[in-house]
């Protein structure tokens, strides 16, 4: 009974790490290129929920006035659809600025994402200010139930199932509908899909959208939990990276079970030895990729040698 609080945790945790990794890896699936700013991506979609729920907090002005006498939970929900579209409008300016880097070395699009995380971090600190700031959430999500005889937060349940109900969306979208089956077509193989006719760069741009709008989703359900700071994402993009190397890069359940697994990992280690906690989906990686390089259910990429 003792360890079930942190066996959940540890489910939660998982299923918002998958729902940080599934966008970075469509992105490092089709264009090979890997995001170093979906962590910032992940913050603004944060910032900009803030701007839309709380506009008196997120000094931009006018900016909110159009909804500043709506409930909050009207407000919340209204940031889970708008936010989400804007940090997507962020991500696809990106994968204009990336086309450059297409056919060079990998290094190229690694040192421009690198540098586009930094300007929309500093953009961050100019808009918002260098402070913590805190996201306003509706009461019925707020506050403890009863889970099994202990209490827990009713917020985390609410992420939980919240990343469940994107995750299953996001596998109905590549499954279910044409796009999704180019979407897959152009992580198996780009030239072919090129062939067909069908647009490679309007592709990109799209997944590359997918992946940032991923990114703001999951900025908006878990800075409740880890905190609201500019720099929030560069917490953000090693475990998502850790996540699509572990779970093997361009599998969507490949990141979705290795998140889980991370999610496992760090949650009942922390039962036992808090300070090993993070550490263990370190050792976790090392232990999978010294019998499996490719990941648990992963292909050959081009982030192999």
């Amino acid at each position: 009974m003792a360890l079930l609080p942190h066996i959940l945790n540890g489910l939660t945790l998982g299923l918002l790490f998958a729902l940080i990794a599934l966008g970075f890896m469509l992105v490092v699936g089709v264009m090979e290129v890997i995001n170093l700013a979906h962590g910032s991506l992940f913050a603004l979609g944060a910032y900009f929920a803030l701007a839309i729920i709380a506009p008196d907090e997120a000094a931009l002005g006018g900016v909110g006035e159009m909804w500043r006498g709506l409930p909050i939970a009207a407000r919340y929900g209204l940031a889970l659809v708008l936010a989400p579209i804007l940090v997507a409008s962020v991500g696809m300016v990106l994968e204009l600025c990336l086309r450059r880097t297409h056919g060079k070395a990998p290094l190229y699009g690694l040192l421009l994402t690198f540098g586009a995380a930094l300007v929309l971090e500093e953009a961050i600190r100019i808009v918002w200010g260098p402070a913590e700031q805190h996201l306003p959430l509706p009461e019925s999500i707020t506050g403890a139930v009863l889970v099994g005889g202990m209490i827990y937060s009713k917020y985390k349940l609410f992420a939980a199932a919240f990343a469940v109900f994107a995750i299953l969306c996001v596998w109905l979208f590549l499954e279910k509908t044409p796009y999704g089956a180019i979407i897959k077509a152009g992580a198996h193989d780009s030239e072919m899909v090129r062939a067909l006719g069908i647009d490679l760069g309007r592709l990109r741009m799209l997944v590359f959208g997918l992946g940032a709008a991923l990114a703001g989703i999951a900025g908006i359900i878990m800075v409740p939990i880890w905190g609201m700071r500019p720099h929030v994402g560069v917490d953000v993009v090693i475990p998502a990276f850790l996540i699509i190397v572990l779970g093997g890069v361009g599998s969507f359940w490949g990141a979705v079970i290795a998140s889980l697994l991370v999610g496992l990992a760090v949650g009942i280690t922390g039962a036992y030895a808090t300070e090993w906690s993070l550490i263990s989906m370190y050792l976790m990686l090392i232990a999978v990729l010294s019998v499996r390089a490719r990941g648990l259910l992963g292909r050959k990429s081009a982030l192999e040698a």
